[in-house]
């Protein structure tokens, strides 16, 4: 798959976990690493330390006022200096033939990189195949992102598209379902059937919502249901349930296909 690199991003990734995930999966941008001297016997640390060396990584250790100018992330003694994570494109996402069917999932003016993160983090868990941002009103990857993905962004292409209404439009001209989700839509979001079908999912803004143009070519619009007086959940909270929803009925239906297969020999 080509893909193409981001504008201008933040050059760091900070946590241990986060670090780790890159040593081990992009090894190829990460341009050198620093340790706080505190951090030096960790176990994690020392794993990281060895996978550098194996990977011709440069890494070195600081004293911990180094990391004065980072006090506002959570770097747990280490941060690694790395090239931005590349985004893709989506006609090239889209022109492979791919076997069996394709979750997306579409972010909609999430302004939090923290939201942004979580739902990469749950995207990737669940073997979703891609996730698409807007270039613009919309976070972008940068260390927080990275950072609260725990690494996943590794592991699922991020599309940037210009346009989220034409990005929309060639997904349905390649046989996708679009599915919003909004607090008033039709449809609990657990009745809609996930199963033998290309899919989009998308999430709007935190205060904004999925916009109305977007809104108006979803084929379908699903809500999760409250119990009490709150409007809805946390953006990364809602993506997590309607993902895992969907998850659910695709392996409960290759249990029953598998049982009926069975059956029949």
């Amino acid at each position: 798959m080509n893909n193409k690199t981001t504008k201008q991003q933040k050059d760091f990734i900070y946590g241990r976990n986060a670090v780790l995930e890159a040593v081990l999966n992009t090894p190829n941008r990460i341009n050198k690493i620093i340790i706080s001297k505190t951090s030096a016997n960790d176990a994690k640390i020392n794993e990281i330390i060895n996978l550098a060396k194996n990977n011709s990584i440069v890494f070195q250790f600081v004293p911990k006022e180094r990391f004065a100018q980072y006090q506002e992330t959570a770097h747990q003694g280490i941060i690694a200096f790395v090239s931005p994570v590349p985004y893709y494109d989506l006609t090239d996402f889209l022109d492979p033939k791919k076997e069996g069917y394709s979750k997306i999932v579409i972010l909609d003016g999430i302004e939090d990189p923290h939201n942004l993160g979580a739902i990469i983090r749950t995207a990737a868990c669940a073997g979703f195949n891609a996730i698409i941002i807007p270039s613009r009103r919309n976070a972008q990857v940068n260390a927080t992102v990275e950072k609260t993905s725990a690494g996943a962004i590794n592991h699922i292409p991020v599309i940037q598209v210009n346009s989220l209404s034409n990005a929309i439009d060639k997904l349905k001209d390649n046989d996708y379902w679009i599915i919003a989700a909004d607090a008033h839509g039709k449809d609990n979001y657990f009745d809609i059937d996930y199963t033998d079908m290309n899919f989009a999912i998308i999430m709007g803004g935190e205060e904004t919502g999925v916009s109305k143009n977007n809104m108006k070519k979803s084929d379908f619009i699903v809500k999760i249901p409250m119990l009490r007086n709150f409007n809805s959940l946390n953006v990364s909270n809602a993506a997590c349930a309607i993902i895992y929803e969907s998850l659910r009925q695709n392996i409960c239906k290759a249990r029953k296909n598998s049982n009926i297969a069975n059956k029949t020999k």
